[in-house]
């Protein structure tokens, strides 16, 4: 039998920003903007902000990069139907997904969102620390990178995680984001580092 031969892999282009967050490149398509906002005043939960700047292997800023991240609510619940936890319902004011991309000027991306809460974990491996999922993807990555992002201050919830103890513990502090605030805020800071010294943690998934 014949084959076609396999089409070359391409990085994302210069108009993701286009067709993925058109109002981040002056283009008002959408009637709601699921992004950056991932609350309600409904939403339950502790309101947190999630900023982080991306750097590539030479330590310059990528400022054109697109993140996505997936979380559980304050109960440890994910908006699917896979997740049949026992114990509280999800809450239905939290969609658990956004999507922003780092700012073209100071290259900072952010996130308003809710701290969530642990997750049980599959095949009974005990409940994983209060994390967020990214998804990362940009010029010159041929495949997003994913990663997760723990919170600094959750230090005997992180310590059981069953992820985290994969993860040499060199380098577990790549995935984990300290506690601070601004304006009366409570603001969690993580960096990203696609390559070189301090490279984060990216998961094979």
């Amino acid at each position: 039998m014949d084959y076609l031969p396999e089409t070359p892999s391409q990085t994302a282009g210069p108009y993701v920003h286009i067709g993925l967050i058109p109002r981040q490149a002056g283009f008002e398509i959408f009637v709601n903007n699921l992004g950056e906002r991932m609350v309600t005043d409904a939403t339950r939960g502790e309101r947190i902000r999630i900023e982080g700047r991306i750097f590539d292997g030479a330590g310059s800023l990528v400022r054109d990069a697109l993140v996505e991240v997936w979380q559980a609510d304050a109960h440890g619940r994910h908006n699917h139907p896979a997740d049949v936890q026992e114990g509280a319902a999800h809450d239905p004011a939290f969609h658990g997904w956004g999507r922003a991309g780092t700012d073209f000027a100071t290259g900072i991306w952010a996130f308003d969102t809710i701290k969530p809460g642990a997750v049980e974990g599959r095949s009974g491996r005990g409940r994983m620390a209060p994390h967020v999922s990214l998804w990362i993807v940009a010029r010159g990555i041929n495949l997003g990178l994913s990663t997760r992002m723990y919170f600094g201050d959750e230090a005997a919830a992180n310590e059981a995680d069953p992820v985290l103890n994969l993860i040499d513990p060199a380098r577990r502090g790549t995935i984990i984001a300290a506690r601070g605030g601004r304006d009366g805020a409570v603001v969690y800071s993580f960096d990203i580092r696609l390559q070189g010294e301090g490279e984060t943690v990216f998961l094979d998934i």
